[in-house]
């Protein structure tokens, strides 16, 4: 993949009552953080997001690393690390918003169990320290306009594939058109198998998260109830309904 050379815009927050919102520039909400909650997941995608869970024993879940392509409001990389108690990595392009994280949205500073990566994700991926390492891997990589992933091509997920272990999954959010949605199903098939692909249906905001296996497991009904049970008992995040709503995609 050819480096990109970007503007990379300004960032900013807006605060309405207890929640407090992260802006690259525009009105659009690239993440948002309750004061009172700093670690919890405010947005119904970000919660989808821990869909993998669904996929692990939770007793393992602590033993496990996480990575996030895109830190946003640090949602994602603050609920591993504190929640989850995971080892977590973000790589993150714009240096702005890793200080806006951790000067406004509560970012804990770097420990043996949490980094922050400023690189570009097409570029990082493709370090072989990475590969076969990440059981997590949560991409949400949107720029200032939101209006379509910033990386989406077939190369780059044959990248996200390479750096999971046997039983790691990706999770990504697709926000915009229907036609958009579907290239980017293809894509991410075409890197890891149809019958390794999971989607949950659309937000009311028009997001779907997309989930890829790194082996194709089809968990029985009953296995899958009970880990979100578990999931739901432990952290608080609302599994029993992401059951209902989550499938395989057809092929």
């Amino acid at each position: 993949m050819k480096k990109r050379t970007l503007k990379l815009p300004e960032v900013n927050f807006s605060d309405e009552g207890d929640l407090r919102h992260l802006h690259l520039g525009t009105e659009w909400i690239q993440g948002t953080m309750r004061m009172d909650a700093p670690t919890a997941l405010f947005h119904e995608y970000i919660q989808r997001m821990m869909a993998w869970l669904l996929f692990v024993e939770p007793d393992t879940v602590k033993s496990r690393q996480a990575v996030q392509l895109g830190l946003g409001a640090g949602s994602l990389t603050k609920f591993c690390h504190k929640e989850l108690r995971m080892k977590t990595t973000a790589i993150e392009l714009n240096p702005q918003v890793l200080a806006a994280c951790r000067g406004w949205f509560k970012l804990p500073a770097e420990n043996s169990r949490i980094q922050v990566v400023l690189a570009d994700a097409a570029q990082e991926i493709q370090n072989p320290k990475w590969w076969g390492t990440v059981d997590a891997l949560q991409v949400d990589l949107y720029d200032h306009e939101a209006a379509a992933p910033v990386l989406d091509s077939l190369p780059f997920y044959n990248h996200c594939h390479r750096l999971l272990t046997p039983e790691g999954c990706m999770t990504v959010n697709l926000f915009g058109r229907a036609s958009s949605f579907d290239r980017s199903v293809e894509k991410i098939s075409a890197a890891f198998g149809a019958d390794a692909v999971w989607a949950f249906k659309a937000t009311r905001e028009g997001n779907t998260v997309v989930l890829a296996q790194r082996t194709p497991i089809r968990p029985k009904r009953e296995v899958m109830m009970a880990r979100a049970e578990a999931i739901e008992a432990q952290w608080g995040l609302p599994a029993t309904k992401w059951v209902r709503v989550f499938k395989p995609m057809p092929k």
